[in-house]
């Protein structure tokens, strides 16, 4: 006849299932561990450092009144004349300055489009005649979208300032502008 083996009284039960309580917390925190400590590190706020390319003055531009002809303001102008310029345009910036803008120069009047992709900061973008009036103002132009931002007309010239500049400096449609480039 096969022995039985004897049953393990109540003290050795309990002792075993602490063990196997204390294992599978053991398991657990082994596991958590790592997965709260990426959740804490990624809730934290980043620093971002700047990174992208910085300002650099090519020109000065004046906004001149449409009605009548006094100035309004101006602002320091980066200018972009050739394909590869047009395309980066603001891309991987992450600010600019209120006296700031970038201007494009494009290389007929004709309608214009331009998008927001890997711009991180809303902009107004005037689309500018031949004649150097403006044509429309796109406000507050949406960072990080692909969505047409469009001229309402032909345009030789596109300004990009800062989101908000048109409405703080009261600058309109049919204000127009104009720039030197080439000065520091």
């Amino acid at each position: 006849m096969a022995r039985r083996k004897p049953l393990p009284n109540r003290e050795e039960r309990r002792r075993a299932e602490r063990r196997r309580k204390r294992t599978l917390i053991a398991i657990v925190a082994f596991i958590a561990l790592p997965v709260v400590a990426g959740l804490i590190y990624m809730s934290l706020p980043q620093s971002q450092p700047e990174t992208g390319p910085r300002f650099t003055k090519q020109g000065e531009l004046q906004f001149m009144d449409a009605e009548t002809g006094e100035p309004i303001t101006s602002i320091d102008i980066e200018v972009k004349q050739d394909d590869a310029g047009r395309a980066e345009g603001m891309m991987w910036r992450r600010s600019m300055e209120e006296d700031q803008g970038m201007l494009f120069i494009m290389e007929r009047s004709e309608p214009q489009s331009f998008w927001m992709r890997n711009t991180y900061i809303p902009l107004d973008i005037m689309f500018i005649g031949e004649d150097k009036r403006i044509v429309n103002i796109r406000k507050n132009a949406q960072p990080q979208t692909l969505d047409p931002q469009p001229s309402k007309g032909n345009a030789k010239y596109v300004l990009e300032v800062i989101g908000g500049f048109s409405d703080q400096f009261g600058v309109e449609a049919g204000d127009r502008v104009e720039f030197e480039v080439g000065r520091e």
